[in-house]
């Protein structure tokens, strides 16, 4: 997914851009970037972070960079910030989100004048380059970021800095979150909310959908406002949130509590477990509220050790995140042998790390193991964020179990039907999930009811994952 901060000071606030980026860590795998402005102009430092943290590859940076205006990001993919001279003026910028139609917009941009764009590896285009691009087409900083929100099939976030101050904008539909926080000295805008906390500064407001704001030291100033429509992304409290923000004034880690109580409501003591246990991190929460509720103890029958990745989607292939999942996880055999456990992960996706986790369980000995995912089956692959590295819909276990029941080519109203918990598919294929996974029982979290943890009006929520409402 990727996650940005940015602040303006009367004073050098260098240190607050490399912490306040360096707490979005947990949102990125690949690139890391920050640009300063000063007296000396723009200034800039990109690392690749697949084999190492943000803060090692950047350390030597914080001494060298200067300036009393910044912005950082944590990539998934694009190499970014890009430094950029245009009509408008010289500027940088970072984005968050992603770009479903990018060839039609490049092809936009021919017939707009462009001549090139810098080619990365495997040919593919830097997107924060094209959003850039279109930008500049129109006479403004403002018209132009609305523009390029208007036409992006997707989603789209972004901080654009210039040298008189720093622009920040809300994905159009408020899929991703944009939030300010305030001191003495300026102001701040960031992915999460948690990350400007221990920098000295205060909440101060969150953007609201397609809302545009330019920043100083002095003051935020409104340039467009935000719209009335909001679509944000329900997996940021399930899996991608870090437990210490909120979105839309609902807390991570609260929500997961609520979310685990509710599972623990729906099973009703129907299962006899020694223990709950949550799949770390993200889990966790969710298997403590449902511990809470059901008064089976909550344990943790294994440990995970990362020295070199915090989660296992870093490597950039699936043998690799495979074997990371693996070689993280240390038993603990006495909370393990001859244990019912009842584990709660935030999701299944793919399958393969639940499953491997499970045959780990059963090789140090437990004697039951009943899985409880806090979110619905998957059944859409996202079009909105980069939440997974699937590149298929097929990637989901949910749809090769489909797709072995029906065949290549299913309706959407077939579809829908397995994705309603109510029905007789999707009974069934939860049966064929959990016979693939060998788990004892499985039950997912029902929709309604994680909307109801989440404690937000359905029609504000993307959903799009589990029921493919757009």
């Amino acid at each position: 997914m990727g996650g940005f901060f940015g602040a303006v000071s009367k004073k050098n606030c260098v240190s607050d851009v490399f912490f306040g980026t360096d707490y979005h860590s947990h949102l990125g795998t690949r690139r890391a970037g920050i640009t300063m402005y000063g007296e000396q102009g723009f200034e800039r430092a990109i690392h690749s972070i697949e084999n190492a943290p943000f803060r090692t590859k950047f350390e030597k940076d914080l001494g060298e960079l200067n300036g009393t205006m910044g912005i950082g990001c944590i990539s998934d993919y694009d190499p970014q910030p890009l430094l950029v001279n245009s009509h408008l003026g010289s500027f940088a910028i970072t984005t968050v989100g992603r770009i479903n139609n990018a060839d039609q917009l490049m092809e936009l941009c021919w017939k707009g004048g462009n001549s090139h764009f810098m080619a990365m590896s495997h040919g593919n285009t830097n997107h924060t380059e094209l959003v850039a691009a279109l930008i500049c087409r129109q006479k403004s900083f403002e018209e132009g970021i609305r523009y390029v929100q208007e036409i992006v099939d997707g989603s789209l976030s972004l901080l654009l800095l210039t040298e008189k101050g720093l622009y920040a904008a809300r994905d159009l539909l408020g899929r991703t979150p944009v939030v300010l926080g305030k001191k003495e000295d300026g102001f701040c805008a960031a992915f999460e909310s948690f990350s400007y906390l221990n920098l000295g500064y205060e909440d101060y407001r969150e953007l609201g959908p397609g809302e545009i704001v330019f920043i100083t030291p002095e003051s935020v100033e409104t340039k467009l406002p935000a719209g009335d429509k909001m679509r944000i992304c329900s997996f940021l409290w399930i899996y991608y949130g870090y437990p210490t923000s909120t979105y839309e004034g609902v807390n991570v880690e609260e929500m997961r509590y609520r979310c685990g109580d509710m599972l623990a409501m729906r099973d009703a003591g129907s299962v006899q477990a020694d223990s709950v246990a949550g799949v770390p991190d993200s889990g966790t929460a969710h298997a403590i509220g449902y511990a809470n509720r059901s008064g089976i103890p909550f344990a943790r029958p294994f440990i995970k050790y990362t020295p070199t990745w915090p989660r296992s989607f870093m490597p950039t292939t699936q043998i690799q995140r495979e074997l990371i999942a693996k070689m993280k996880l240390i038993p603990v055999h006495q909370l393990i042998r001859g244990k019912s456990l009842l584990l709660i992960d935030d999701s299944i996706v793919r399958g393969t790390q639940l499953k491997d986790t499970t045959e780990f369980l059963y090789q140090s000995g437990a004697r039951e193991v009943h899985v409880r995912p806090a979110c619905p089956p998957l059944v859409y692959g996202c079009k909105y964020v980069n939440f997974s590295r699937s590149t298929s819909d097929y990637d989901l276990i949910t749809r090769r179990v489909i797709r072995e029941r029906e065949g290549e080519n299913v309706s959407q109203e077939i579809l829908a039907d397995y994705a309603n918990p109510d029905s007789q598919n999707y009974q069934e294929m939860l049966e064929s999930i959990r016979k693939k996974m060998n788990f004892t029982t499985l039950r997912f979290h029902r929709l309604d009811d994680m909307i109801a943890s989440i404690g937000l009006e359905p029609c504000k929520l993307c959903t799009y994952c589990w029921n493919g409402v757009e």
